[in-house]
């Protein structure tokens, strides 16, 4: 049996990019570094909450940025 983990992944991946559609472009840059940074910070983690969601955070912040 799969864990939850395994399909978590692709469902909030399809939700951002459903998402993004009304955003502005510095709301679209935001949300993708987010998930990027989400993803890039589980992966360095093992799977940590912690490493996701600091991952995410900086992921974000430099997605807005990158707008300015």
């Amino acid at each position: 049996m799969k864990s939850i983990k395994h399909y978590l992944l692709p469902i909030i991946a399809l939700s951002l990019l459903s998402a993004c559609s009304g955003m502005s472009e510095q709301g679209k840059n935001t949300a993708i570094g987010a998930g990027i940074g989400a993803v890039g910070g589980a992966v360095l983690t093992g799977g940590s909450t912690l490493g996701t969601l600091g991952g995410a955070a900086v992921g974000g912040v430099v997605g807005h940025e990158v707008s300015k």
